[in-house]
């Protein structure tokens, strides 16, 4: 198993740990203990975070990136009020990826666990490397605040339950889904990049804009229409590859 070194833990636990983050996050946290992928949104349905969900020991734990974690644990404080729960992070705590189909997400990412850290070998760029084949977005692909979490592929990759309830955003995304109105997704981006907010386009038509270096926001409607013409990012040539899992 080697250690992903950009991730951390978030320990939430206390008897109301469950009703708590049941009426936060997207996902049903009654199924925590077989791991789930969830994110925390908006009121007005946009990715604030997005972590992956297990059970340990009596708390729940958060995998989330590094670098949002005194952010995630900030916010989750916002909506404590009175809750009978516990926020903190886990230093002793590590996330560590292998092979095997464990990943809530996509099997084909493979194991996924977390565990005390020890002396372990860091695997973040060939696990990256791996995430981009598969094509799968995550955390800095999406920014906070930008992206509706359809459009950012959350539906497929099993972030959202339809019949769990009440969470933050989860009108705005229901209604989404019941209308039909997600037609933007992000797609993975090879031969070239740019700036977030680059325009790209096919055949000289606009059909979306660079999310991140590796990923692209785009209509597909619009990218229906183009009928194969040559796509760029701003002046770069690039290819928009369609994964199997979101197009299945």
């Amino acid at each position: 198993m080697n250690e992903l070194t950009d991730r951390a833990v978030i320990a939430v636990s206390g008897p109301e740990a469950h009703s708590y983050l049941q009426g936060l996050v997207t996902n049903d946290v009654e199924r925590a203990a077989a791991g789930l992928y969830a994110a925390l949104l908006t009121p007005q349905g946009k990715i604030l975070f997005d972590f992956l969900i297990s059970e340990q020991d009596g708390a729940i734990l958060l995998d989330c990136r590094h670098e949002s974690r005194e952010a995630l644990v900030k916010r989750l404080s916002m909506y404590k009020l009175r809750a009978k729960v516990e926020i903190a992070p886990r230093d002793d705590l590590g996330v560590f990826v292998g092979e095997g189909p464990a990943d809530p997400r996509l099997a084909a990412l493979g194991l996924r666990s977390i565990a005390p850290k020890h002396e372990a070998a860091p695997g973040g760029a060939a696990y990256l490397a791996h995430r981009l084949d598969m094509g799968v977005p995550e955390g800095n692909d999406f920014g906070s605040d930008r992206m509706f979490a359809l459009d950012a592929d959350l539906g497929e990759l099993n972030a959202v339950s339809f019949d769990k309830g009440c969470y933050v955003g989860q009108e705005l995304t229901a209604r989404m889904k019941h209308r039909g109105t997600a037609r933007k997704r992000l797609l993975p981006v090879e031969g070239g990049e740019g700036p977030p907010g680059t325009p790209v386009t096919a055949g000289g038509k606009d059909i979306g804009e660079m999310a991140s270096a590796h990923f692209a926001l785009i209509r597909l409607d619009r990218l229906d229409e183009a009928q194969g013409a040559p796509v760029s990012a701003g002046s770069n040539a690039v290819d928009l590859i369609k994964p199997s899992w979101l197009f299945a």
